[in-house]
């Protein structure tokens, strides 16, 4: 493919879409978490890299118009100009790409095929309405021709593009700010992982439909058959999760083991990090996210992991009855509520949201950390919530 379709960027494109000069503080920043800055920048090469064909269902062509469409309705200025410039220079229709720009669900299908029509309206579900997407809405998609693998790399790309978003909204409003970085992380071993299998509660919370109980969860498409999986999809199972390999979830993600793969160490580059904010912040920021998208099964796994590592449960039963007041101080209540600014409308977030942060006792790498996890469950949830479904787990006998 020549430079005009793929061109190679010069510089990292989180750092451009948020305008970090090299050596700002924001920047300098931003590359102490090197494993988050290389693990976004493999997500985009996975999906918009010179690699992609300009073949099939998923071109780079329909990933661009996808990506502009889906960063139109987010809004999200920078990178939709990204996007609409690279669109362009795969040779699309002008009138087309400003018709993509409009965010106009209807006229955008009467103007493309029924096939990219249902993408198209798969990506508004999953950016605007996350919590909208059930069985009826995903089984839209099989009927225009889509594979269960095509599929599950769609909604991977969408659910890529809101935590793509979210981190930009967020390091522009840091950059924004006049506060000193952090010093340099110094080493120190990553946080440690917990098994959801392993964990229990003190005490059963409740509220408006979304519990701490341990929940399964099931898929709605067919899942990766071990006997018949490719070595690459054995490998990425094994290598993602203790229990990846009877888990619906990795089992519908390993459709795409490069993705997988790809995910998972973003993940865990975000969650596990050394130094900055506290496993256990990260798991609130991870619930208040979850308890405003809807997501009942990420509130239940990430609450447990909360209180494991917190020994309360407090401001959890707090987040699930109202959100919007939650936190058991100011710095949780500060955490809590630039989780849900950043999750619903991350375009409002600006100086104002970091600096109420900084009064709530935040450091500037611990508010790096909240916009990482906060995004990543904005890639997290969307999968979750229109790939398939929770359950109650059986009980223990």
């Amino acid at each position: 493919m020549n430079n005009a379709t793929n061109p190679v960027l010069e510089q990292d494109l989180i750092d451009a879409m948020a305008s970090l000069a090299e050596g700002s503080p924001a920047h300098v920043l931003r590359h102490q978490r090197d494993k988050v800055v290389a693990t976004a920048s493999r997500s985009y090469e996975a999906f918009f890299g010179n690699s992609v064909s300009d073949e099939g269902p998923l071109s780079l062509q329909r990933r661009l118009a996808i990506a502009l469409y889906a960063c139109r309705l987010t809004p999200a200025e920078a990178l939709s100009g990204h996007y609409r410039d690279r669109l362009l220079s795969c040779g699309a229709d002008t009138a087309w790409v400003r018709l993509l720009e409009s965010g106009a669900p209807a006229d955008i299908a009467a103007s493309t095929d029924a096939q990219l029509a249902a993408m198209l309206n798969f990506t508004r579900i999953l950016v605007a309405r996350p919590i909208e997407g059930d069985r009826e809405e995903l089984m839209k998609l099989p009927a225009v021709g889509l594979s269960t693998p095509q599929i599950v790399l769609l909604a991977q790309l969408v659910s890529f593009l809101s935590y793509q978003t979210r981190i930009v909204a967020g390091l522009l409003a840091m950059d924004a700010d006049d506060g000193a970085p952090d010093t340099a992380i110094t080493a120190a071993p990553d946080h440690a992982m917990l098994s959801n299998d392993m964990l229990r509660v003190s005490a059963d919370v409740e509220a408006n439909g979304f519990s701490n109980r341990m929940l399964l969860w099931r898929a709605w498409l067919d899942v990766v058959n071990l006997e018949t999986a490719t070595p690459e999809q054995i490998a990425v199972l094994e290598a993602s999760h203790q229990s990846a390999k009877t888990a619906d979830y990795y089992l519908t993600l390993a459709h795409c083991p490069d993705i997988l793969d790809i995910r998972s160490a973003a993940f865990n580059a975000v969650m596990y990090a050394p130094r900055g904010l506290s496993r256990a912040e990260r798991e609130l920021c991870a619930v208040a996210a979850s308890r405003v998208n809807g997501c009942v099964y990420c509130c239940s796994v990430h609450s447990r992991f909360f209180e494991q590592l917190a020994k309360r449960n407090d401001v959890i039963a707090q987040v699930y009855a109202d959100p919007s007041t939650a936190g058991t101080s100011a710095r949780e209540r500060a955490l809590i509520a630039f989780a849900i600014e950043l999750t619903l409308t991350p375009q409002t977030i600006n100086t104002a949201s970091v600096r109420k942060l900084r009064e709530g006792g935040l450091a500037p790498l611990e508010i790096l950390d909240a916009i990482h996890a906060t995004a990543m469950f904005g890639w997290a949830n969307r999968l979750m919530l229109n790939l398939g479904e929770p359950y109650e787990a059986e009980p223990a006998a």
